[in-house]
């Protein structure tokens, strides 16, 4: 229940305009924002590297035509020179990455990436922080499938 709790604090984060809840599965959330028009999954790590407010989100975006959408945000700053490599099963995605937040590299990593998530038990980003430390923020996935159909239909007609 803390999980659940910590989730809807960390999905009203940013200001908008509205926000609303279309469910909690699991330990995934999916929301609605009215402004700007999009809909999201996310869920916080079962195990962090860091200090952080990590999460893992798969959003869709209207107005932007983004449709599944795949950002995580690091439990610490990683070194600028690292890459950060998401893991689910035996699958491995290079992410982009800026600072503390990554996401897929083009359209066909994102549905690659969602589609593994549909299939897998967990996942873990991993990266090495600044000092040269390796870390890896692990996430349970039973739910994420429902939360990410949930927020799809979410945005349908915006």
């Amino acid at each position: 229940m803390k999980r659940l709790a910590l989730l809807v604090v960390l999905a009203a984060a940013p200001p908008v305009a509205a926000r609303e809840t279309i469910g909690i599965y699991k330990g995934w959330g999916a929301f609605r924002d009215a402004r700007p028009p999009r809909c999201f999954a996310i869920a916080e790590p079962v195990r962090a590297g860091g200090a952080g407010r990590p999460f893992a989100s798969v959003a869709d975006w209207p107005g932007r035509g983004l449709r599944g959408s795949f950002h995580i945000r690091l439990s610490r700053e990683r070194d600028r020179s690292a890459g950060v490599t998401l893991s689910i099963g035996e699958r491995r995605f290079a992410l982009m990455a800026d600072g503390v937040d990554a996401w897929a590299a083009d359209t066909a990593s994102d549905r690659a990436i969602v589609a593994a998530m549909r299939d897998g038990r967990s996942m873990s980003v991993e990266a090495v922080g600044a000092g040269g430390h390796p870390f890896a923020d692990v996430y349970a996935l039973p739910g994420a499938a429902t939360a990410i159909d949930a927020a799809a239909l979410g945005c349908v007609g915006l």
